[in-house]
């Protein structure tokens, strides 16, 4: 399962950026504003969120955490050693005293 970790300032701007999108066409779709004001406002906000989309979506991939590979990470599988126990570490063994 891959997991996205961003920074909080980085979210944010994901957020700002998402957020200046669906105002601006939210503005172009309403009928509040008088028409010139609206178009104006609207067409901006949409241009603004249209331009921070790249390094938003650029952000969001850079946080995607993928299990790594390479030749250090990968980890083998040996069928031989199925079933098999660990070995005793220090510590261990039990104590037995003579009597």
């Amino acid at each position: 399962m891959k997991r996205v970790v961003l920074e909080l300032p980085t979210f944010a701007f994901v957020v700002a950026t998402r957020a200046a999108l669906g105002v601006g066409v939210g503005l172009l779709l309403s009928e509040r504003l008088p028409i010139a004001r609206r178009r104006a406002v609207g067409a901006a906000m949409v241009a603004i969120g249209a331009a921070t989309t790249i390094p938003a979506v650029l952000a969001v991939v850079r946080g995607i955490r993928r299990p790594k590979r390479g030749p250090m990470n990968v980890v083998g599988r040996d069928s031989r050693l199925i079933g098999a126990t660990r070995f005793p570490r220090k510590g261990d063994e039990e104590i037995v005293f003579a009597p």
